[in-house]
């Protein structure tokens, strides 16, 4: 599999699809790292789902989904109160 996601450090890479799994933090893929340990990362982020319609769309005009800077918002919210 592909890491599609253009700000994911593995960004690029063909890694080692071990398996898909949807639980708690959504649908997930694992894959296997350097070490041959199993290391998770969102589906979305990768080409074993179809692309996002929005990315589709905006064809490199647009760096940032909405959805994602909400999520960044977030995430820097928790970490700074």
């Amino acid at each position: 599999m592909r890491v599609t996601h253009p700000f994911h450090p593995l960004a690029g890479q063909v890694l080692q699809f071990v398996a898909r799994s949807r639980c708690w933090s959504g649908d997930v893929v694992f894959y296997l790292d350097e070490q041959g340990r199993r290391r998770p990362i969102p589906a979305a982020w990768t080409d074993v789902v179809a692309d996002d319609p929005f990315r589709v769309m905006a064809a490199g005009r647009c760096p940032f989904r909405t959805a994602d800077l909400v999520a960044l918002a977030d995430l820097i919210d928790r970490r700074t109160s």
